[in-house]
């Protein structure tokens, strides 16, 4: 029996409500990193072997030092994939690491716009507010991505971190 397009989009997210469920509540570091490792699997699915492809050679790119290649490889996936969120996410990293946090931004607001639950485009943005003195932004979506996986060590580094250093500040 072969799956409607609608049925499988259905089906997915309903997989990935169950999978932030469970990272929410997961109870070891270890849990966590599994139940991560199939939300990244599930949001990487673009459908599409030429656009995985692109993503593929645009975490090559990343991972080899090369982020102007990797702009390249993700944009051309975001011109083939527009709808797809994975793409925004690489090209943000790419973006970033070539010193240009305006269009890493964009990427990354784009990526939360088509994917809101995607926690590592949420932790780039929290990054980014911090490295441009927001501080009291950064928290916000901080504890937000510690809400979504309080597993996660950078996140309840960073939310322990910026409380004791906004402490007596009003926010």
């Amino acid at each position: 029996m072969l799956t409607s397009p609608l049925h499988a989009q259905a089906t997915d997210a309903e997989k990935e409500a169950d999978l932030l469920r469970q990272l929410a509540e997961a109870e070891s570091p270890d849990a966590a990193a599994r139940i991560d490792g199939e939300l990244r699997a599930l949001w990487g699915r673009s459908g599409s072997a030429a656009i995985d492809l692109l993503l593929r050679r645009g975490r090559d790119a990343l991972e080899a030092g090369r982020p102007d290649e990797a702009v390249e490889h993700f944009s051309a996936a975001i011109d083939w994939a527009p709808d797809f969120a994975e793409p925004y996410v690489g090209r943000a990293s790419a973006f970033y690491l070539t010193g240009q946090a305006g269009p890493a931004i964009d990427d990354l607001r784009q990526a939360l716009v088509l994917n809101p639950n995607h926690w590592e485009a949420l932790q780039g943005f929290a990054a980014i507010l911090e490295e441009v003195d927001r501080p009291e932004d950064a928290l916000e979506v901080w504890r937000r991505v510690h809400d979504m996986n309080p597993q996660n060590p950078q996140a309840s580094e960073a939310v322990s971190r910026l409380e004791r250093s906004l402490d007596g500040r009003t926010l």
